[in-house]
């Protein structure tokens, strides 16, 4: 059974997420704001796993490649690594590209979503790391495939989908969304093509997000100006 999924995002009040490029905050504001409360509201979600894609999380696998360690052959089946019971910290990795260098980030435990092209000298790696792995088709983009492994193998009830913005688009598309949680900082991106919450790359005839509709059940205000807004997504009856 796959997990309930919260998109659970912090941007600007036009939607951005780089938040280097932010306006600074206001006087008395903390510089760190932002972070910390959006950390400290991904607690209150009671979430067991949360998940990227390879760009976030080549900023926090800080491993080192190996060189194309010989390996037999390896099954491509789901592997457990060194998870203790711990919580996950999930990316979709399709082509083995990141490094780990060891099982977890703080306290949470790294599971690696593979393509089934990834070579078996990548697999023994990540095996010799304590690194659990899953695999989401051919080609690594079977989403679908990823939560419910995710559900039944790892036993994940609640999963933080956590960007950027491409791998939130990807998500929305396939209509695996149940909610979003959006934390709103008073700073201001301002450029068009800046990094924003969803980001779906398809073609200008397409609307990833047709068929649902958002329901609104929460607004909270936080320190320092933050806003936190929660919304359920709904299938929609309306036609366009």
């Amino acid at each position: 059974m796959r997990p309930k999924i919260i998109c659970h995002m912090v941007a600007s009040v036009d939607g951005r997420l780089q938040v280097e490029r932010w306006t600074t905050p206001a006087e008395g504001v903390e510089s760190n704001l932002a972070s910390r409360v959006y950390e400290e509201v991904a607690g209150r979600l009671d979430a067991q796993a949360w998940i990227v894609g390879r760009t976030s999380m080549g900023a926090i696998a800080q491993g080192a490649p190996r060189g194309g360690t010989p390996s037999p052959p390896i099954e491509r089946s789901t592997h457990i690594g060194n998870r203790h019971g711990r919580k996950l910290a999930v990316g979709i990795d399709p082509h083995g590209k990141l490094h780990y260098g060891q099982d977890r980030t703080g306290d949470e435990h790294f599971v690696a979503v593979l393509g089934e092209q990834v070579p078996d000298a990548y697999l023994a790696e990540l095996r010799e790391d304590g690194v659990s792995y899953l695999f989401a088709g051919r080609d690594g983009r079977d989403l679908p495939a990823v939560v419910e492994t995710l559900g039944d193998a790892f036993g994940i009830e609640t999963l933080l989908l956590e960007g950027g913005g491409v791998t939130n688009g990807t998500f929305l598309k396939a209509g695996l969304i149940d909610e979003l949680s959006l934390l709103v900082y008073p700073g201001i991106d301002g450029l068009s093509n800046a990094p924003s919450i969803f980001e779906y790359q398809g073609g200008a005839d397409e609307t990833p997000a047709a068929g649902r509709s958002l329901r609104h059940f929460h607004t909270e205000m936080l320190e320092g100006g933050m806003v936190w807004l929660r919304y359920r997504f709904e299938r929609s009856t309306a036609q366009a």
